[in-house]
């Protein structure tokens, strides 16, 4: 059997719109029940979300009989964590944090293997290659893993330009929250000197032929961001929308206090 198409991947690099969730509950049945939701892609989170790598585990299993991408965002961009979402599974990742163009040529070398990359042999007793019945993975698996980077600093926006133009990186996504908060406009990523530069991000990004990525809460800036460009777009978090349904419904029945306000975005 061949390694399975990521979709999702073919989709960015289309230019084709992706709707998307975050994932925080770090359970498989939540996850699954968003899995049947519509989206294009689900982030399993590992680095603000309970999450390690069993929980990730079932959250991939519960989601492979749906037509949605399970990208999962490893805490830290550490070679070793990478090999081991990689081997349980995971194709698409999403990694915080990436401040230069170096970040992210070591990055696209962790998901590749040896003379191109540094990812250790051991997919055949892995999920990754269907224990073994993928019998050329480790040759075509490079092929249909998607690497996406997060810009949240300015110092990763000093050197957005270059960081877009590494080959083997499918697409850069915009983390706002940590973004405003280290230009000095912490849980305010709506002030215009933010937006400014997230503008000015995605229009970089694309300009370099990469796929933008972004998250907020708030639906006007998502829609303004996707007229921008932006071509992988989550909407909202799992914790919130729950939280918010739930909430709301006690309301309704003059129980428990004011909704608490929806955060800005990751």
């Amino acid at each position: 059997m061949p390694v399975p198409k990521n979709h999702f991947k073919s989709a960015i690099r289309e230019d084709r719109l992706q709707i998307g969730l975050w994932l925080n509950m770090g359970e498989p049945l939540p996850a699954e029940i968003a899995g049947t939701a519509g989206f294009d892609w689900l982030v399993i989170d590992g680095e603000h979300g309970p999450n390690d790598l069993r929980s990730i585990l079932t959250q991939l299993q519960a989601l492979a009989a749906y037509p949605v991408e399970p990208v999962v965002r490893v805490p830290v961009s550490e070679s070793w964590m990478i090999k081991q979402v990689l081997d349980i599974g995971a194709r698409t990742i999403l990694v915080p944090m990436v401040d230069s163009a170096e970040q992210a040529r070591e990055l696209v070398r962790a998901v590749r293997y040896p003379p191109r990359g540094i990812r250790g042999v051991g997919a055949a007793v892995g999920r990754a290659s269907a224990f073994n019945a993928v019998a050329d993975y480790a040759d075509t698996a490079a092929d249909e893993i998607c690497l996406l980077v997060q810009a949240e600093t300015m110092a990763a926006i000093a050197d957005l330009e270059n960081i877009a133009a590494v080959e083997g990186v499918d697409g850069v996504f915009i983390g706002p929250a940590d973004l405003s908060a280290d230009m000095g406009y912490l849980g305010r990523m709506e002030a215009p000197e933010v937006q400014e530069v997230i503008e000015k991000a995605i229009a970089t990004i694309t300009g370099a032929g990469k796929a933008a990525g972004i998250l907020t809460f708030s639906e006007s800036l998502n829609r303004r961001y996707i007229d921008l460009g932006a071509r992988f777009v989550a909407v909202g978090a799992d914790v919130t929308e729950f939280a918010a349904a739930l909430r709301g419904l006690a309301s309704r029945y003059g129980r428990g206090g004011a909704p608490a306000g929806k955060p800005a975005g990751y």
